[in-house]
């Protein structure tokens, strides 16, 4: 028993479908790849804002520490440029004879 033989059109057509599958199956293949990098596109622009908003919250954190600092140092120099001045005020006095 021989197969029975197909005729030029039939080959054709055949070919076509197969191509058509083919072609089908590319197709979703690259949408699948579209979702996909769309989907890590997503996720890098996520995490990119959300290490914007860490840096941005640590620069405004060192920025008040730096105040902060800033504001101790003068009110430290303030008291201790007062207590001086009073020493001095009170070794003038004790030398002018003040009780």
């Amino acid at each position: 028993m021989n197969p029975p033989e197909i005729s030029t059109e039939e080959q054709a057509a055949l070919f076509a479908e197969q191509m058509r599958h083919a072609l089908d199956l590319l197709r979703a293949e690259v949408d699948s790849l579209r979702v996909q990098n769309n989907h890590d596109r997503d996720m890098a622009n996520l995490r990119l804002t959300g290490l914007e908003t860490a840096v941005h919250d640590h620069e405004m954190r060192i920025r008040a520490d730096t105040d902060g600092v800033t504001q101790f140092k003068m009110w430290a120099g303030l008291a201790s440029g007062g207590s001086g001045l009073m020493a001095l005020a009170a070794l003038i006095r004790s030398f002018l004879g003040g009780g």
